[in-house]
């Protein structure tokens, strides 16, 4: 870190041949990979007639485990965070020979990949055992993959300037990453994308009100790289830092006792619910004092943190009916950590700039001009299952409503929905990127955000009370 280079202009891809990679004990899966003949943000220049991979791509093993019995969630919660060490390390040993592999993709697959694939099977075969299902051992091998070469939002090709942006004549700065992200192409001006926010239409008996709470913008940092919630009792169990506020007792062996009895930063002390995201970093060249930390620098995490302008934390009714309180614990995650690899499926957060927020991007970082605020917004989920405060895969005891009519599905109740808006003053154009696990390349895509219920039951029946009466309170 620490140099500046001007943004390149657009770069030339040429399609290599599809790369068959032998897993041990499998059979061949091919790569569809490119080369580049030009250079992306923070990554060093190819030539033509070398493969260029990007990062490792293994399946999400949570996804596939809807139904784990209570009595092993624990454990099984602490062997998938294996998983993603595992995968972290084998990042890092990619990212460590990336020069040699492109230009022997057989090294990967000898020093990489099959051992990675053995790892996982220990791991998968110990999951089978303790959730009594069908083997797991199809999940195990991984492959190395390379950016998806499609079009920006508004028509442009990777690295082409948007309106109100400098290429390489025009001399914008960029700072350079950890080496694994984001690119050029993960960034689009605000400007060149048209207004895409629809909301259902309120229909007879919906609930109109707004509670607000105020827990601040985490001024007193309180940051660590845990997730309580997919990884608990594992130290570093996200590979990347999140803000919290709210909350403070909050970490990877927090249990609910412990979250009811800690302090908060909300200005309600009847909510002491815990509120988390990861953390967004301005990539100036300037270390943070976690550059040799893991969940910092030890997972490729870099630049100065920044600490957000604003936070709003609004809990919002439902377009067609009434809402039901909360369970107190009630667990809910938006969005998905690896939704580089993993597809868009589970994608939510979205990004956008103040003044232009009827423009809602998933996949891109807004560049916004002159006097206008980067702004991240997590809609979180607004019906319930009625049962349970969470679930194995930590995603289908909640759901969305149905986006058209703004109804919760068969067995779900509507509950208040969490919307939570982040806004950060930082400089005009690329040049910040969210925390991520190291292979997810820090992609808009992967951000996301957690929230655990903790308000007392006096403050939730206020909260339930002002929505279902359209009234506006704090």
């Amino acid at each position: 870190m620490g140099r500046t280079r001007k943004r390149s202009t657009r770069a030339k891809r040429v399609v290599a041949a599809s790369v068959a990679l032998v897993l041990g004990g499998g059979g061949l899966i091919a790569a569809n990979v490119y080369a580049s003949a030009g250079e992306g943000w923070g990554r060093t220049p190819e030539s033509a007639d070398r493969i260029s991979y990007s990062t490792i791509d293994c399946p999400d093993v949570a996804e596939e485990l809807a139904e784990v019995p209570d009595r092993a969630r624990g454990a099984v919660d602490r062997e998938l965070a294996t998983l993603d060490s595992q995968i972290t390390v084998a990042y890092q040993r990619f990212a460590e020979n990336r020069d040699r592999i492109a230009d022997d993709p057989a090294f990967a697959e000898q020093q990489i990949l099959t051992p990675l694939r053995n790892e996982r099977l220990d791991i998968l075969r110990r999951i089978g055992l303790l959730t009594d299902r069908p083997p797991l051992e199809s999940l195990a091998p991984c492959t190395l993959r390379a950016d998806d070469d499609a079009p920006d939002e508004g028509g442009r090709e990777d690295g082409e300037p948007g309106e109100g942006e400098e290429g390489e004549e025009g001399g914008q700065q960029a700072g350079e990453g950890a080496g694994n992200g984001p690119e050029d192409s993960d960034f689009v001006d605000i400007r060149s994308v048209q207004p895409n926010v629809k909301t259902p239409r309120q229909r007879s008996g919906a609930s109109r009100g707004t509670f607000s709470t105020d827990c601040g913008r985490n001024e007193n940092g309180l940051f660590n790289p845990d997730n309580v919630i997919v990884a608990p009792g594992v130290r570093n169990g996200a590979h990347h830092m999140h803000d919290y506020v709210g909350n403070q007792a909050n970490d990877a062996f927090a249990g609910d006792d412990d979250l009811a009895r800690g302090r908060t930063t909300c200005r309600n002390q009847g909510d002491r619910s815990t509120y988390y995201w990861p953390v967004l970093r301005l990539q100036n060249g300037q270390a943070e004092n976690d550059a040799k930390a893991d969940g910092g620098g030890n997972d490729q995490n870099v630049g100065e943190i920044q600490t957000p302008a604003e936070v709003t934390l609004d809990f919002v009714g439902s377009p067609v009916s009434k809402v039901t309180a909360m369970p107190r614990f009630l667990r809910i995650i938006t969005g998905d950590a690896k939704a580089f690899t993993n597809g868009d499926a589970n994608a939510n957060a979205s990004w956008s700039c103040t003044g232009f927020e009827d423009r809602q991007l998933k996949d891109k970082y807004p560049i916004c001009p002159e006097g206008s605020k980067v702004v991240r917004t997590f809609r979180f989920q607004s019906c319930w299952d009625g049962r349970n405060i969470d679930s194995a895969n930590h995603r289908t005891h909640v759901a969305f409503a149905d986006p058209a009519s703004g109804r919760c599905g068969n067995g779900f109740r509507a509950i208040p929905q969490l919307v939570q808006r982040i806004v950060y003053d930082v400089p005009s154009g690329p040049g910040f990127a969210v925390d991520s696990f190291p292979e997810q390349l820090h992609k808009p895509v992967t951000d996301h955000g957690d929230f655990i219920n903790v308000f007392d039951k006096r403050l939730m029946k206020r909260l339930v009370s002002c929505i279902n009466e359209g009234r506006r309170c704090t």
